[in-house]
């Protein structure tokens, strides 16, 4: 498609040379050593450098200054909330402006179809609805904060095992209801800047040469009008990926360029190869095997794809110049819209208060209370001793490994915050129960963590080993106290997928601690969903995610009830791997690197209803210290969308925060469908004795399903059953209506 431009932006491209317009098609590396990627200026015209940021979770700054660690994204998730998403993405613009930089690399979103996700703390939900609107909030926060988001990874790219080089192969209809679901709603309702192409395959091409995702689905028939940039080092054919639609490449640097100081294996493959006997292939080779590199990530040792390979395709007649000036004219564009091009965007905040107080709003929203047996809240006038035990519990989980880590000089642990919200009154024992985790496990080498260091202690062993925590001292505490605060954590990171069970022997000390505690109380710090081989024998759990930097301060204020513990559960959490619904090795982790989403539209608690599997805890499931009650439900129909009215009344004595819940199903389809579907919600604050009537809208789209051989969105006419509910398995009045 022709972007649509401004007369400014076309007299810059029509004066730039074609060595001009390669340059601002590829990365380079930032001066100040700040921007994730950075796009060199041209002073000749005068156009501005323009910087990329990592953000998912808070600004990631290249030279370790300061940021707000917030919640991580699936945390945001759990609280059902369009308007604190958009919060948060005005407070990251904000910390992105403060950093001088004009793209935040945020949000992503790509649909957790495996709880072993390494990433899915970075990601929001199992369900595209939910996913769309937490992602249209986002898109729209930042972007009304004066900085163009880049939503990411399109497309499919849903696992961290082999993200380089697997295939997912997924049909259209999957495609289209789930994992496109939410990057067409922020192009078509957010106007988002900037789309990242992932790492993986498509059925069998890559995302960055994917020509029906970046230019047939994104630039055609969404009329998407940002650019589409590469993830860092994930564009392997430089001509290919142009002609199908990437407009940038990222970081369009080696490695040792942008990194020299941390990746001395790659210096030596400079070394070597300066012998005319030993090329750059062999030498690249030679050096990944003897460190174990995988050999897909060998490429970001060369980074010439929009660079010489481009030029020299343009100069020989293979891509037309016009394709490269529309790449311009997408990038100009958006510097243009946000002002970049005119120097005059506006200053921001980074690591400032009011951030540290959203950070730990969003965390206590989206604490998820699974489990309850009227133990929570506690009430320090009646207990005389805590036990908080735990190898992690005397420091904030701010985030899992890779891009999205946060550097922060402020944060507060379980321990300080339990603390300082109980004081003198209460005794407070610690202990860590069992050894702390270690940061990431480096036996597996990847580019992220290519140092000399790391490949030293992957064959040789760490020096500075953790030493063994004593379970006995923690037992021994837990049986003195009143309570014992059992806080465990999993430890997941981009690059790696993650088990379902906690690592090390965490499990072994929370049963160890629930058969002598009078009372056990299990804090959950994870990426995703967990087994939970103890739940029967433990008073409460909570789902804490991974908080931010005000960890222990949002968690004292759930477990004394200051706060709500107003999360739901944005993912299904099933009893075992075997549960789910990618459990065959051709589906997950693939076989020969080809991923089969054999499992069609039926991911997360779809699949677990058609199955009629019980799951561990449902999506959308979450209990609250607030009691309510629904009344007056009543459906009505216009043509093909639908108004669900509902009033609820907080019926106890305390405030809190109730999450309506809206499914639709087909009664009697002609295809396929899930027997209820997420259509529509709202998250509601509720005074003690208060009710509120709310009005739910229920669009065409909850009504269709994709037709591949039509090509698109298809509404059946038949009956459908509204069901108004608490979680998806906890329905509190349903009826049925009938489209003509």
């Amino acid at each position: 498609m022709t972007v649509s431009t401004s007369d400014r932006v076309e007299n810059l491209r029509s004066r730039l040379t074609l060595e001009e317009k390669i340059s601002l098609v590829h990365g380079d590396v930032d001066p100040d050593g700040v921007a994730t990627g950075y796009v060199p200026p041209n002073d000749r015209l005068g156009i501005p450098s323009f910087s990329m940021i990592d953000g998912p979770l808070g600004v990631r700054a290249g030279d370790g200054s300061p940021s707000t660690a917030f919640p991580a994204s699936i945390s945001l998730a759990a609280a059902w909330d369009p308007s604190l998403a958009h919060e948060v993405g005005e407070a990251m613009a904000s910390e992105a402006r403060a950093r001088d930089q004009d793209v935040l690399l945020a949000p992503g979103f790509n649909l957790i179809r495996v709880p072993q996700c390494g990433r899915s703390f970075e990601y929001y939900s199992e369900d595209p609805h939910l996913n769309s609107r937490i992602a249209v909030g986002t898109v729209e926060g930042i972007q009304d904060g004066g900085v163009a988001a880049c939503a990411k990874h399109f497309a499919a790219n849903n696992q961290e095992h082999a993200r380089m080089e697997d295939n997912a192969i997924v049909d259209e209809r999957p495609l289209h209801e789930l994992y496109l679901r939410a990057f067409e709603a922020v192009v078509k309702e957010a106007d988002v800047a900037s789309l990242m192409a992932a790492y993986n395959r498509v059925n069998g091409t890559h995302a960055t040469e994917n020509r029906e995702l970046l230019t047939d689905i994104l630039k055609e028939d969404w009329g998407f009008e940002g650019f589409v940039v590469s993830d860092w080092w994930a564009t392997t054919d430089g001509p290919a990926a142009a002609r199908a639609g990437l407009d940038l490449d990222m970081p369009g640097v080696t490695l040792p360029e942008l990194a020299p100081e941390t990746n001395l294996a790659y210096r030596l493959i400079d070394t070597l190869s300066q012998f005319a006997w030993f090329s750059a292939d062999d030498a690249t080779e030679l050096i990944s095997s003897l460190i174990g590199l995988r050999p897909s990530e060998c490429r970001v040792y060369r980074s010439e794809a929009f660079d010489e390979s481009l030029r020299e395709a343009i100069e020989d007649g293979r891509i037309d110049e016009s394709v490269l000036d529309e790449k311009v004219a997408r990038i100009l564009g958006q510097m243009e819209r946000f002002g970049v091009l005119d120097g005059d965007m506006p200053d921001g905040e980074a690591n400032v208060p009011a951030h540290h107080e959203l950070s730990r709003r969003v965390a206590e929203r989206g604490t998820v209370l699974l489990h309850n047996d009227d133990t929570l809240p506690l009430d320090p006038a009646t207990l005389d001793e805590i036990a908080l035990i735990g190898p992690h519990a005397d420091e904030a989980k701010t985030g899992g490994g890779g891009s999205s880590e946060v550097a922060t000089d402020s944060t507060v642990s379980p321990l300080d915050g339990i603390r300082y919200r109980v004081g003198e009154d209460v005794s407070l024992t610690f202990e860590p129960g069992v050894t702390p985790l270690a940061e990431m496990d480096d036996r597996d080498l990847t580019v992220w963590n290519l140092s000399l260091s790391t490949i030293a202690d992957s064959y040789f062993g760490s020096e500075e080993e953790p030493s063994d925590a004593d379970m006995d001292a923690a037992v021994e505490a837990a049986e003195d106290a009143d309570v014992a605060v059992v806080v465990v954590q999993d430890a997941a990171s981009e690059d790696y997928d993650r088990p379902l069970t906690l690592p090390g022997r965490q499990d072994e000390l929370v049963s160890a601690v629930a058969d002598v505690a009078e009372e056990t109380v299990v804090v959950l710090k994870t990426a995703g969903p967990v087994e939970m081989p103890w739940l029967d024998d433990v008073e409460a759990v909570l789902e804490a995610w991974y908080p931010g930097q005000e960890d222990g301060r949002s968690l004292a204020s759930v477990l004394f009830g200051d706060a709500d513990p107003s999360g739901r559960l944005p993912v299904t959490f099933g009893s075992r791997a075997r549960d789910y619904p990618a459990n065959a090795r051709r589906q997950y982790p693939g076989i020969d690197r080809d991923v089969t989403y054999e499992e069609g539209i039926f991911v997360g608690y779809r699949h677990f209803d058609r199955a009629e599997t019980d799951p561990l805890f449902p999506f959308g499931h979450g209990l609250s210290y607030a009691d309510f009650a629904y009344r007056d439900v009543a459906v009505s129909l216009d043509e093909s969308t639908a108004t669900v009215e509902v009033t609820v009344e907080n019926v106890s004595d305390r405030d809190g925060y109730e999450v309506i819940q809206v499914y639709l199903g087909a009664v009697d389809p002609d295809v396929e469908r899930p027997p209820r579907e997420l259509a529509a919600f709202e998250s509601l604050e509720l005074a003690a004795g208060e009710q509120q009537t709310v009005s739910l809208p229920v669009d065409e789209r909850a009504f269709a399903y994709y037709d591949a051989d039509q090509s698109e969105w298809v509404v059946d006419a038949g009956e459908y059953e509204v069901a108004v509910g608490r979680s998806s398995r906890a329905v509190v009045h349903s009826e049925t209506v009938e489209l003509e």
